[in-house]
């Protein structure tokens, strides 16, 4: 029997259990009980998520288990002493120690992740490592195993670092079976970057909306920075500036990632060649729209095609 302590916080978020559902359901590939999952919190008692209502929980104590797994929130919150000083002893009496998402600012707050590779949620990469230049953290990774230390991007990806100890503790064929069953990828291909790096466009100004919102209108255009400025009603110079300014990237960077999202879904639809593809989203060429595909994503678009025929096959 391999035990878990999944510990939670009052605001947790709730989507973290899919990593139990994870063990539970290598529970029943397995047909007999190989995980034990006990929720844990600092009190004991109720434990309200972020979702309002709550789960019941058994205080920390003494008990030994093999792996504990820290819940995560949407948003940082000040780390309690108790809690802190809980994830210390346990990276001393653990097998394992798992912060996914946000959790793990409650192991760098502890000190755990210094010295060590480490991920969390796109959003919040920045700020983990301006706050723990210690921590040596890698954005665009899904989850990483530093010694007994894991950690994961977003909450959902603790389905990944879930599937990862079981694929460690029972073989790649029950991982597999469990990945089936919950319909998700066994080894997810690409990292964080096919989620951020097109989403992280968020104008403050109208202007710079308007520019984008032109973009994504008109993607089969050459779309120069002359033409975006045009449609932004600013000088070349002013646009470029304020364009990076607001959104963190430049005018042809983020054109670039607008045609490879439209690229994206055209190719999960299946209904188009490559070739047409890249024409309707202003690649010109394929081999062009490869390349694009490569830097924002990791992969090549032939890849995202199978991928998505692949999960409509999914059982």
């Amino acid at each position: 029997m391999h035990k878990i302590g999944y510990v939670v916080f009052p605001g947790f978020q709730l989507l973290g259990f899919a990593a139990v559902t994870a063990f539970e359901m290598a529970n029943i590939q397995l047909g007999e009980p190989a995980y034990e999952i006990t929720l844990l919190s600092e009190a004991g008692g109720e434990i309200k998520s972020s979702a309002g209502f709550g789960v019941i929980t058994k205080a920390f104590d003494d008990t030994t288990y093999d792996t504990v797994m820290f819940g995560a929130g949407t948003t940082i919150e000040p780390m309690t002493p108790g809690l802190i000083e809980f994830a210390r002893h346990s990276l001393q009496t653990a097998r394992r120690l798992a912060g996914p998402c946000t959790a793990a600012f409650i192991l760098a707050e502890s000190g755990l992740l210094n010295g060590r590779r480490a991920t969390t949620h796109w959003l919040f990469a920045r700020q983990l490592r301006e706050r723990f230049p210690a921590v040596k953290v890698e954005e665009d990774r899904i989850f990483i195993v530093d010694g007994s230390v894991w950690t994961s991007a977003g909450m959902t990806a603790s389905i990944d670092l879930a599937l990862a100890m079981v694929e460690k503790d029972h073989g790649q064929d029950v991982a597999r079976s469990v990945a089936r069953k919950l319909v998700v990828y066994h080894r997810r291909a690409g990292g964080q970057s096919q989620f951020s790096a097109l989403l992280e466009l968020d104008p403050k100004s109208d202007r710079i909306q308007k520019s984008v919102n032109y973009a994504k209108a008109n993607l089969r255009s050459v779309l120069s920075v002359d033409e975006l400025a045009d449609a932004a009603g600013l000088s070349a110079r002013q646009f470029s500036r304020a364009f990076r300014s607001e959104t963190g990237q430049s005018p042809a960077k983020a054109v670039e990632n607008l045609r490879v999202e439209a690229a994206r879904l055209l190719m999960e639809q299946g209904r188009h060649s490559m070739d047409v593809i890249a024409e309707e989203t202003g690649f010109a060429d394929s081999d062009r729209m490869r390349r694009a595909f490569l830097r924002a994503l990791g992969q090549p678009p032939q890849t995202i095609r199978r991928n998505a025929r692949d999960s409509e096959l999914a059982p």
